[in-house]
């Protein structure tokens, strides 16, 4: 008895032994894990290709492989290894797949032989030879061409003059550049007098369906002319598509004379051959992009905005009829911006993802007489989409796909604690009835029976595999903590809600010093999601509670919500973030309140600075690639549109609203230890701007730091300068904060 006594204690102790095992996480333990990017569906269905990046902390670098794993199930497996691969997509025949490498004279397009029986590649070749480089390849449906995007001169009509232009670049000793007009940089790059072009071939002019390669002019420009397509994407799905018989293609393309000052991004229709292209949303003054043909080819799905100027207006998805020309929006109902989405091969369902609360579901619209006329889409859940997808782990969810059967969905998801694996999930056939134990059911309190803040949510049994592991092996090492939730009242005495996360190894009776992380966009969230360049589990991983607040003008709580920021930077949010704060150090005891520090990047490193003339209640601040001056960030932005509509106006036709929200002009009150951190390719927000506070803190006396990265944009993305990065934040932070 006392040796049956002695075993069961010792496996009452073993989860508590296991947790212990595992150690903090790290910033090594983040460089080792793969970054899993779309499951692209190969056309039996039986396969799943996908690219996964590693990285290489000593060489500093990123390398992209191509893997596969059966959609049924199975072990994943790296198939293209000797080469950098990446963006797999499949022929229309299954039996080759293109991917696009730098192996060999830059980007271009490969082929890959696959072998469907044993799941392998058996030989790869190049297929293009471009000067100015291939990206974004795409098959045709009919298996007889292939669209790519290339950065190339709008004045040349054929590839042998972009290929002199180029050359004649790199061999001046002269790199002065004249500028004509605005959008002369973008994001981190010079524009350099060029455009991204949309081309086409024709697998008859590359060697047939072996397709060997590609001899030099046979690439098409279908969108010639001194505009971008698609335009300048920071990512999510392509902005260009092919119809099912393969003769046409609808792409995005802003053709507004002022590019700075316009979001007007239309679809556009053009043959593959070539020839003239057609503005079919040309009455729609703000975004119309991501375009995706039916299978039955009568319809166009595509995301659109209402609001000119307005990045942040809300994403609807819209339905154009290639027969009657009319356009409607099925998502009226839906207070949140549509995200990825795709058909089902039946053409009547669409699936889409959106942000909700700090999470991002999916959400399935039958595309009936109800949603015609204005059904609101329901989570994916069987209820309507008659899916028994379940969330595993809280968390995002997506890049969809579906198999041409239209039986599984494919999606990535991830959450604080892990990065993108791919899933699945079994879908029933459009308009059949759901089991009756799949019906949704609206949760409306908590466990005590109180009711939930934030308004009601559906509880819905779902069942959804995890398809890869491929950091399973690097995360059961690791520490980590969930990610939990609070609601209060903020601004407008309004609910808002706010996330934490504790320290690996946390103590209730312990008190611990607090990261307080502020979001950029400004319209964007928090949630259970995974980053790489702002991670709450390895800022807490140092011992370290780590609070967020989702302020006004945060998304997944409806547009009112979004908007509310607008000429308003200082004000809703400000006060959303002091009082989720307070509210963190009244209900949770373990937080010290006396050692608090404010980080923040983008909106969230203006909000550091404004934090630094409006409070002294932090110990210490960090400011990331933060607006310090209105006017001067007005003046070195790239895309104008966005000062314009977020302080109404320019500084010399509404310089109060400005000047009401400038942190500079606080400056005498400037108390707080403040790091600064800029990039010089920062064109979003430019590298003035940090030296700009970094002077002004400097001149008042506080102490301060800057770290200046002359090769990184607004983020920092290069591993070595990322490790660089977290260690100077962290260390920053120690100093003033931890005991």
């Amino acid at each position: 008895m006392r040796r049956l006594a002695l075993s069961l204690l010792a496996m009452s102790l073993l989860p508590s032994l296991f947790a212990q095992s595992k150690h903090p996480f790290t910033f090594e333990d983040m460089m080792s894990l793969k970054r899993v990017a779309e499951p692209v569906i190969s056309p039996d269905g039986k396969w799943v290709v996908f690219s996964a990046v590693d990285v290489n902390l000593a060489a500093n670098s990123k390398i992209p492989h191509v893997w596969v794993v059966p959609t049924a199930g199975g072990k994943e497996r790296e198939i293209i290894a000797d080469q950098d691969a990446d963006r797999p997509r499949w022929a229309p025949d299954g039996k080759r797949f293109a991917f696009l490498s730098n192996k060999e004279g830059g980007s271009q397009i490969w082929i890959a032989d696959f072998d469907g029986d044993a799941g392998k590649v058996a030989g790869v070749h190049k297929l293009t030879s471009i000067a100015t480089e291939a990206g974004g390849e795409l098959w045709s449906p009919d298996g007889k061409s292939l669209l790519f995007t290339s950065t190339v001169y709008p004045e040349c009509s054929d590839e042998a003059c972009n290929a002199q232009k180029l050359e004649e670049a790199e061999k001046s000793k002269v790199k002065a550049q004249i500028f004509t007009k605005l959008f002369y940089r973008h994001w981190n790059a010079y524009k350099e007098g060029k455009r991204s072009h949309l081309f086409a071939i024709s697998l008859d002019a590359c060697g047939g369906a072996a397709a060997p390669s590609c001899p030099p002019g046979a690439a098409r420009d279908l969108t010639p002319g001194d505009h971008d397509t698609p335009p300048f994407s920071l990512g999510g799905q392509d902005d260009y598509a092919f119809s099912p018989d393969g003769q046409e293609v609808c792409y995005t393309s802003n053709h507004d004379k002022v590019e700075a000052t316009s979001t007007n991004n239309d679809l556009w229709l053009v043959p593959v051959t070539g020839g003239a292209a057609k503005n079919i949303t040309a009455d729609n003054p703000a975004s119309d992009s991501s375009p995706l043909y039916s299978a039955d080819g009568k319809y166009i799905a595509y995301r659109a905005q209402q609001r000119p100027g307005y990045e942040s207006d809300r994403f609807r998805l819209m339905l154009y009829n290639r027969k009657s020309g009319e356009r409607k929006s099925v998502s009226d109902e839906f207070d949140g911006w549509v995200g990825t989405f795709v058909w089902d091969p039946n053409s009547t369902r669409i699936y889409f993802s959106a942000e909700d609360k700090g999470e991002a579901p999916v959400f399935a619209l039958d595309l009936g007489r109800g949603v015609i006329e204005g059904d609101k889409p329901e989570e994916l859940h069987a209820q309507r989409a008659k899916t028994s997808i379940k969330s595993i782990a809280s968390g995002f969810n997506d890049d969809l796909a579906v198999t041409r059967d239209g039986s599984t969905l494919l999606f990535t998801r991830m959450s604080i604690k892990a990065p993108n694996e791919i899933f699945r999930g079994a879908l029933a056939p459009a308009g059949s009835a759901p089991p009756e134990t799949f019906q949704s059911q609206e949760v409306c309190t908590d466990a005590s029976g109180k009711m939930l803040p934030g308004g009601c949510k559906s509880s819905v049994p779902e069942t959804a595999t995890q398809l890869t592991h491929l950091n399973d092996a690097v995360l059961s090492k690791v520490a980590m903590s969930p990610l939990e939730t609070f609601w209060f009242t903020g601004a407008h005495n309004e609910q808002v809600e706010g996330f934490l996360v504790k320290p690996p190894n946390f103590d209730a009776k312990k008190k611990y010093p607090v990261k307080f992380l502020v979001h950029g966009g400004p319209e964007g969230a928090w949630g259970d999601d995974w980053s790489y360049r702002w991670n709450p589990e390895l800022f807490a991983a140092n011992g370290y509670v780590v609070v967020m607040v989702n302020f006004h003008g945060s998304t997944g709580y409806g547009q009112k919500f979004v908007e509310s920021i607008v000429g308003d930077w200082g004000g809703a949010p400000f006060e959303d973030l002091m009082k989720g704060l307070d509210y963190a150090e009244q209900h949770y005891l373990f937080i010290d309140k006396d050692r608090e520090c404010a980080l923040g990047a983008s909106y969230g490193g203006y909000m550091a600075n404004w934090v630094l003339g409006h409070t002294n209640r932090f110990k210490c601040i960090v400011s990331h690639d933060g607006m310090f001056n209105t006017e001067s960030a007005w003046g070195t932005t790239e895309e104008q549109w966005f000062p314009d509509l977020e302080f109404k106006g320019t500084p010399y036709t509404n310089r109060e609203m400005y000047r009401k929200w400038s942190p500079h002009l606080a400056a005498t009150s400037f108390k707080t230890p403040t790091l600064v951190v800029h990039g010089q390719l920062d064109y979003r927000l430019d590298v003035s701007e940090g030296f700009q506070l970094f002077s002004t803190l400097q001149r008042e006396g506080v102490a301060s730091k800057m770290l200046y990265f002359p090769d990184e944009g607004h983020w920092v993305l290069k591993p070595q300068n990322s490790q660089l990065w977290y260690k100077t934040v962290n260390d920053w932070v120690d100093q003033w904060v931890k005991k």
